[in-house]
C-alpha cells in the first residue's frame, strides 16, 4: 500500500484568507479549483516519517505569529499570483530544509518564493488580462501568519490532516 504524499502550507489570518478565497473563486477556471488559496511551504513531504508531524509541531509552538508583506499581483505563466515578502517566512522555511533534507524533492529545495495563486491553467493572455484588472486597484498591504496546515495530497484534491497554531496566535 502506498502512502500519499503530505503538503504544509501556512496558515494566513480569516480576513486574508476570505480575500485570497474570493479572488482565487473569480478568476480560477471553476473545473480545476479543488482547493482554497494558500501559500505553499512544502510540495511533497513523505507520508510515513513520524519526523515530520513531530517537527512541524515543535516549530509551531516555539514560532509566535508574524507579519508578511503582499508586494503585488504578477503573472505566473498561465495564471496570477500575489507575491509575499517576509524575512521571518524565509528563516522558517529554511529551518524546515534542513530538517527535511533527506526527504525533500529538487522543487522543495529551493529557496521559497512565497505566493498565492488566484489563477493557473488558463491562456497566457487571459493571464495578463487578469493581472490588468487586479493591479488597476491594487494596494500593498499586510497579512499575518498564524500558523501551519499539513494535507495529504490525493492525486488533484487534498484531505486536511492538521493545523498547528503558532505562539500568541
Amino acid at each position: 500500500m502506498s502512502v500519499n504524499p503530505l503538503l504544509l502550507t501556512l496558515k494566513i489570518n480569516t480576513v486574508s484568507q476570505q480575500y485570497f478565497d474570493t479572488l482565487r473563486k473569480q478568476y480560477f477556471p471553476p473545473e480545476r479549483n479543488f482547493l482554497d488559496a494558500h501559500l505553499m511551504l512544502f510540495h511533497q513531504l513523505p507520508g510515513n516519517e513520524p519526523q515530520i508531524i513531530g517537527d512541524i509541531a515543535g516549530i509551531a509552538s516555539s514560532s509566535n505569529g508574524f507579519n508578511m508583506h503582499v508586494s503585488s499581483p504578477v503573472v505566473i505563466g498561465r495564471g496570477v499570483a500575489y507575491k509575499i515578502e517576509s524575512m521571518e517566512l524565509q528563516a522558517m522555511h529554511k529551518q524546515m530544509q534542513k530538517l527535511w533534507q533527506q526527504w525533500l524533492i529538487p522543487q522543495d529545495n529551493h529557496k521559497i518564493w512565497p505566493h498565492v495563486t488566484i489563477q493557473n491553467k488558463v491562456e497566457p493572455e487571459t493571464a495578463k488580462q487578469t493581472l490588468a484588472q487586479v493591479s488597476a486597484s491594487f494596494r500593498a498591504f499586510d497579512i499575518s501568519a498564524t500558523g501551519l496546515q499539513l494535507w495529504e495530497y490525493q492525486g488533484g484534491p487534498w484531505r486536511f490532516v492538521s493545523e498547528w497554531g503558532f505562539a500568541g496566535k
